[in-house]
């Protein structure tokens, strides 16, 4: 029974992803049809991420009121809906309004999931739980490559993957009774609905926290920009057609896939701050081979390298959270971790859409660096103040 409800967890995990990669690898098509800048994407991404913001802040509350598991199905049912009012979409405004509960869809399933494993579960179980994330993010633009490889429009990539997540919403709430099962067998802090919330003044000033947000911003502001702005920057810059380099997107995604699952297997033998450790220096290699001037040969290799290196992070500072800051609190700091990581989501990307209308897009593999410098230097410092 505890088997099958790990693997119902790495299932919500896969409907997590599977919108993420969607709008980065469909943009290069979506801004002609909707006769817009390029750089809106960012403006999608912002509200999206937004969105995302305000439900992880109110996790702790949501989770005392409903559980981790009703809270988790009634997530991806409303990403499922607006991914279908996505995919319907005929005007810019119409993503922008749907964005919303897009956005209110993931923030506190993300939050609420990532605590319950982090509680209850090794690091390798993490890693392998973030694995299905990219199973979901890398399966996104393959669909939606599908479509446009055979003349179809980007809005019945959208579609496809609204059907997918309807049938794995209706699988969690099927599974209802597993997770009502596992409260009452061990149940967690977080989860006691007679216990008040701790807030947010409380939960910022903890020792370490701000570093932790700090380091989760950049980590989350440099997969999101990735995410979302490679496969333009192969395209403008490399001279890729639009329908081939759609896939790219899920090289980046895969490579973060396949990282996180051999993760897994080496996570508890080094440890979660060694693992982020070579995690940044995959970094640093894919973005140097992605401005090496040999075509799709090094964007391929360089968005693979970027998706390794990306692999461990996120799991494993999620992870040490409980560790670092005890697990009477892990659920309330982790809830604004995810905030400062949508934060990064949610600028970021939209600062390099001004970077490259106003600039130029070739700036892109800088932007990658700076972010990449500014996330190792606040881990250092978090490690300095906070054991993990």
């Amino acid at each position: 029974m505890i088997h099958l409800l790990l693997a119902i967890i790495y299932i919500s995990f896969i409907s997590l992803g599977l919108p993420d990669g969607l709008l980065g690898s469909a943009w290069p098509e979506m801004y002609k049809g909707f006769d817009v800048p390029i750089s809106y994407a960012g403006i999608i991404s912002m509200i999206i991420s937004a969105s995302t913001v305000v439900s992880a802040l109110l996790c702790e509350r949501l989770v005392k009121k409903l559980g981790t598991g009703l809270l988790t199905a009634l997530s991806v049912a409303t990403t499922a809906i607006a991914l279908f009012l996505f995919s319907q979409s005929t005007q810019f405004w119409h993503l922008c309004l749907v964005g919303i509960p897009y956005g209110l869809g993931a923030g506190s399933v993300d939050a609420a999931l990532n605590n319950f494993v982090a509680i209850h579960y090794k690091s390798r179980q993490m890693s392998w739980l973030h694995c299905f994330w990219g199973v979901g993010c890398s399966a996104g633009p393959y669909i939606l490559s599908f479509f446009l490889v055979n003349g179809h429009s980007w809005s019945m990539g959208y579609l496809a993957v609204f059907i997918i997540q309807a049938i794995l919403s209706v699988m969690l709430f099927i599974s209802l009774p597993l997770w009502k099962m596992k409260t009452q067998q061990t149940p967690s802090v977080s989860e006691k609905s007679d216990t008040k919330p701790i807030g947010l003044k409380r939960t910022v000033s903890t020792k370490g926290v701000k570093e932790v947000m700090a380091t989760f911003f950049c980590y989350c502001a440099l997969e999101s920009t990735a995410g979302l702005w490679a496969v333009s920057y192969i395209v403008l810059t490399k001279g890729i057609p639009s329908e081939t380099a759609a896939g790219f997107g899920a090289v980046f995604y895969l490579g973060i896939t396949v990282g996180r699952f051999l993760n897994g297997f080496i996570a508890d033998k080094f440890g979660d701050n060694k693992m982020v450790y070579i995690g940044c220096s995959i970094i640093a290699a894919g973005i140097t081979a992605l401005i090496l001037p040999f075509g799709i040969v090094s964007a391929v290799i360089g968005l693979s390298l970027i998706g390794l290196g990306c692999a461990p992070i996120y799991p494993c500072v999620i992870h040490s959270t409980p560790a670092r800051f005890g697990a009477d609190i892990s659920q309330a700091i982790i809830g604004v971790q995810m905030a400062s990581a949508y934060i990064g989501i949610t600028t970021m990307p939209i600062l390099f859409g001004l970077i490259a209308d106003n600039i130029s897009i070739q700036l892109f593999p800088l932007f990658l660096v700076i972010i990449l410098v500014l996330m190792t230097i606040f881990f250092l410092r978090l490690n300095k103040k906070a054991k993990g």
